[in-house]
């Protein structure tokens, strides 16, 4: 198969692993050039942080990049938890800016309807950047689920998150739980959402719903498909 480049754009430290890490890992396997932006610092909403706090952050971010086997990570330092404070436009050309650099043919990023105001202004800058403009790189844009956020929005508060796509990480599911215990410091101990365990239990049902050992879901956003006769 052809070697894609492909667009990882999520909106805090973590969510990239918990949304998408086996499906990266699987890219990444495959000889895929995996490219992870990371739009919010993720840690001042929780109360002030010093720069060693932040350096341990982003420590692991890398840590858990290497696990995974993309190829570049990219911090932004948007504020945490406060992305609606933010221009949208500003968000915008950040990821318009990273779609031109690795032109990726695949984007993978957060739902529209997470509880989480960061998730969802990070979908709608992507979306807006991602627009099917004539010539434009991006195919295909994927929505991934957030333990901890997606499933956390009440009924009736927003489109529910009903995936139409599976992509089986039964080779790669250690990877992902490799790199979010590089995140050590952001997960929870079961029962909690955000807990190893849950991840676990999450790619076995997402896996059985789709005939995988293991499976992460997403809901495909757009899909451009160009047949030429």
């Amino acid at each position: 198969m052809k070697k894609q480049s492909i667009l990882v754009v999520a909106a805090h430290p973590d969510d990239e692993i918990l949304g998408c890490g086996g499906t990266m890992a699987a890219h990444a396997a495959r000889g895929d050039d995996v490219h992870i932006a990371i739009l919010a610092q993720g840690l001042t909403s929780r109360g002030p942080a010093d720069d060693a706090a932040f350096a341990r952050l982003h420590d692991a971010a890398s840590e858990a990049q290497s696990i995974v086997g993309a190829k570049t990570l990219t911090l932004f330092d948007f504020p945490d938890n406060r992305l609606d404070c933010v221009a949208l436009l500003d968000l915008v050309k950040v990821v318009e800016e990273l779609v031109e650099r690795y032109r990726p043919s695949t984007v993978y990023t957060h739902f529209a309807g997470d509880l989480n105001i960061d998730h969802r202004r990070t979908h709608e800058a992507v979306m807006t950047a991602c627009r099917p403009l004539p010539g434009h790189c991006v195919d295909q844009v994927l929505c991934f689920e957030v333990s901890s956020a997606t499933e956390w929005m009440p009924a009736g508060a927003a489109v529910p998150f009903v995936p139409n796509v599976f992509v089986g990480i039964g080779r790669t599911l250690d990877a992902k739980l490799a790199a979010l215990n590089a995140y050590a410091g952001e997960m929870r101990p079961f029962p909690h959402a955000r807990s190893l365990e849950a991840v676990r239990h999450l790619a076995g049902w997402r896996g059985a719903s789709a005939g995988f050992a293991a499976a992460e879901a997403f809901v495909l956003a757009r899909q451009r498909v160009s047949i030429e006769f």
